[in-house]
């Protein structure tokens, strides 16, 4: 079916554009929380499948959900890279559900929902690429290409007016490289430079968006079929709503035409939307379930908040952490909470003295 098409990278014009490198900062740091915002309701809608009766569902989530990773990682590194210090273990990271997106547009609401309709309609909200010609837009953005369009302007503008290596004045052992990663070709790169930047910033829009407003395709292969290209966010989810493959051949207009993505409605737990822990009584077993998996998450947060600060070797511990997630909250969507639902993670924040 038609949709708007991927933003022209030659637009100049800007609200409030970057002009310090401070708001460089800031706005990377925007980044950071934006890249984490889409986290909870990928994992909700994956952990909610079941792998033997929806297999191509959870591969294409999965895929997202590892690149949304590696995008948070990247934006860590352009923040470091331009002297900034990410912040990833604070409680700004998870407001209670629904919720909009940093700096985004505030009609796009973030739920907690289990994979189906609802799901796929905020995805592909959140994933639509940026009309040809669309503003570039470092606050209230209708389109994450567009923020990062506005990210990508103002590093060129200070790097012409202050200098290169005025503005990457970060430390090099800060860090995070590796790759590649089991679901997809992306890679997760140092950024040092003005080109590695463009390079990173390149990476995160095509994934979500595409490589060119004609095409589909990110510009990776597709790890688990060689003889494809790799489809972007958007159009993975176009996928999964249209029972429909993307082929060679097939355009943004075209819509999928090929192979049949089978979805089983009848895989999918029933979670309760949006829950939270204070939905039930102290010591009961779906909330101290829940407590548990809110104080593994955070804990994953405080790692990945030491990897990016001097301690990159802490994603590996990281990457530990989020089998246990996995496991808990798959255990959580196997628990009946009335209603002919389900439980689910409730991704609330968990102060470091408590996390036991």
């Amino acid at each position: 079916m038609p949709h708007p098409e991927p933003r022209d990278v030659t637009e100049t014009r800007s609200a409030g554009p970057i002009t310090t490198v401070e708001s460089l900062r800031e706005h990377l740091q925007w980044a950071i929380e934006l890249e984490h915002a889409t986290l909870p309701p990928y994992l909700c809608a994956l952990y909610s499948l079941a792998p033997s009766r929806n297999p191509d569902a959870v591969q294409l989530v999965s895929s997202v959900f590892v690149e949304e990773m590696i995008h948070l990682a990247l934006a860590a590194n352009l923040l470091n890279a331009v002297g900034g210090h990410p912040r990833l273990d604070t409680p700004q990271m998870l407001p209670r559900h629904p919720r909009p997106l940093p700096h985004g547009d505030r009609s796009l609401e973030m739920s907690l929902v289990p994979f189906g309709p609802e799901a796929l309609e905020m995805f592909l909200r959140l994933e639509l690429p940026a009309r040809a010609g669309a503003p570039v837009e470092g606050d209230n953005y209708e389109t994450i290409g567009q923020f990062y369009g506005a990210i990508e302007q103002g590093l060129r503008h200070l790097c012409a007016e202050l200098g290169e290596q005025a503005v990457f004045c970060g430390d090099p052992a800060r860090q995070a490289a590796a790759g590649p990663f089991m679901h997809t070709g992306a890679q997760m790169t140092a950024v040092t430079d003005l080109g590695s930047a463009l390079a990173a910033l390149k990476e995160i829009v095509e994934q979500g968006e595409g490589a060119s407003r004609d095409e589909v395709w990110d510009g990776d292969e597709d790890v688990f079929h060689p003889e494809r290209d790799e489809v972007a966010h958007y159009y993975r989810f176009q996928e999964l709503r249209s029972g429909r493959r993307y082929q060679r051949g097939d355009t943004p207009r075209t819509g999928p035409t090929g192979e049949a993505v089978v979805v089983d409605p009848e895989g999918v737990y029933p979670m309760r939307p949006n829950p939270k822990v204070a939905d039930h009584p102290l010591g009961s077993p779906i909330r101290t379930a829940q407590e548990q998996f809110n104080k593994t998450y955070c804990v994953l947060l405080h790692q990945l908040d030491q990897a990016f600060n001097g301690s990159p070797k802490m994603l590996g511990a990281a990457t530990g952490t989020m089998y246990a997630l996995k496991a808990q909250a798959q255990s959580l969507m196997r628990t009946p909470d009335g209603d002919d639902t389900t439980a689910g993670p409730t991704f609330e924040y968990v102060e470091p003295e408590l996390r036991g």
